[in-house]
């Protein structure tokens, strides 16, 4: 394996799903400036639209997670076209 290619600022940060608030530790060296208290304790934060707990695939239920209202703007454009 060659040296000097992975980082070395691993820490543990927390992930938080922003549909459910979920929220669960893991070790990354992705970049934050907000923090949360988990148990007593402050953590880098890295917010998520989804993750494991809120995804389809993962829950098995058919949730849909539209933050930007894309369905309704495609609706409201193909209107027109219904018959």
């Amino acid at each position: 394996m060659k040296a000097g290619i992975h980082p070395e600022n691993y820490r543990v940060v927390a992930f938080k799903d922003m549909s459910n608030d979920d929220v669960f530790l893991t070790k990354s060296t992705a970049d934050t400036s907000e923090t949360i208290e988990v148990d007593g304790v402050e953590y880098p934060l890295v917010k998520l639209e989804i993750s494991r707990t809120s995804h389809p695939y993962y829950t098995g239920k058919s949730k849909l997670v539209d933050t930007a209202g894309r369905i309704d703007k495609f609706k409201n454009k193909y209107a027109k076209f219904k018959k």
